[in-house]
């Protein structure tokens, strides 16, 4: 073997150990960011579970409110009704 060709196997030696580094780096980063990312998927995916539970609470406080102020409404209208009813009534005799 000449001094030529060792030193050509010397450099692609090096060359696949600093590749070999690099790709394990990456590796590993990449490991850490799709760790990372995830994390933030599952947070969100619990915010918007969260979010939509609220959103159901709301909605059902929401048409109760207005069975109420409907209820409210039906009565407000018979009392008036009534009043009207009495007050001409009073007015005739």
């Amino acid at each position: 073997m000449s001094v030529h060709t060792s030193s050509r196997m010397r450099i692609l030696v090096a060359a696949a150990a600093v590749i070999m580094v690099g790709l394990s780096g990456c590796a590993s980063t990449g490991t850490a960011d799709t760790a990372a990312m995830q994390a933030q998927i599952d947070s969100a995916s619990s915010d918007a579970t969260a979010a939509k539970a609220d959103a159901a609470a709301a909605k059902s406080t929401a048409a109760e409110a207005l069975r109420t102020a409907n209820e409210a409404k039906a009565i407000a209208e018979d009392t008036e009704t009534k009043i009207d009813r009495m007050f001409k009534k009073a007015m005739h005799k």
